[in-house]
């Protein structure tokens, strides 16, 4: 068909129709959203028996841990007041040891699996924003592999007690994971020495 004024309005007229058509049916059918699992921590976490150094095994790629590309660490120390002092550690590609220290707080009761934890200096705790989630959302009743995240599923750490971790346990908490909505394939495995 020659390539006319009047055969080049035909053809807009016809495509103008089609997306009107497609529009409506758009409009008719209501998209259903895909639920996702609310993030749902542990019941109980006895948070003595939760300090000391836990490895990092993996976690969701973070701009605060953009430095970090090894030997990451964090240790738990219970102090007087009812606080946590925390200690994360990591190498960087060039050899050198990076350590922010910061404080976490329990949320709730006593055996509350929700913390809140700052690394901002202590004289601006009274600003919420300082202030990050930290939810224990997977834990062995041994207290060896632990899962770490917040409710909006931004961050996620996979921790355990030793710098190296089980297969066929960590393959188990990959899949309680996804159960919970988390996208495992963005985990970043931390090499550990």
């Amino acid at each position: 068909m020659p390539n006319t004024p009047s055969s080049s309005l035909k053809l807009r007229a016809a495509a103008l129709a089609l997306w009107a058509v497609h529009a409506q049916v758009a409009v008719a059918q209501p998209v259903t959203p895909i639920a996702t699992p609310i993030v749902a921590p542990i019941a109980t976490l006895d948070v003595p028996r939760y300090m000391g150094t836990w490895f990092e095994i993996a976690k969701y790629p973070n701009r605060f841990q953009r430095k970090c590309v090894r030997n990451t660490s964090a240790a738990y120390a219970l102090q007087g007041d009812g606080t946590v002092q925390v200690a994360n550690r990591c190498r960087t590609a060039q050899g050198d040891t990076i350590e922010a220290i910061g404080q976490a707080r329990q949320i709730g009761a006593a055996t509350s699996p929700k913390l809140e934890v700052r690394f901002a200096p202590a004289w601006l705790s009274f600003l919420p924003m300082v202030w990050g989630d930290y939810w224990v959302i997977d834990l062995d009743a041994r207290y060896q592999l632990v899962a770490v995240s917040e409710p909006r599923r931004e961050f996620l750490w996979v921790l355990s007690r030793t710098p190296q971790v089980d297969a066929q346990a960590y393959e188990a908490l990959l899949g309680r994971l996804t159960q919970q909505g988390f996208d495992t394939g963005r985990l970043e495995r931390t090499p550990q020495d």
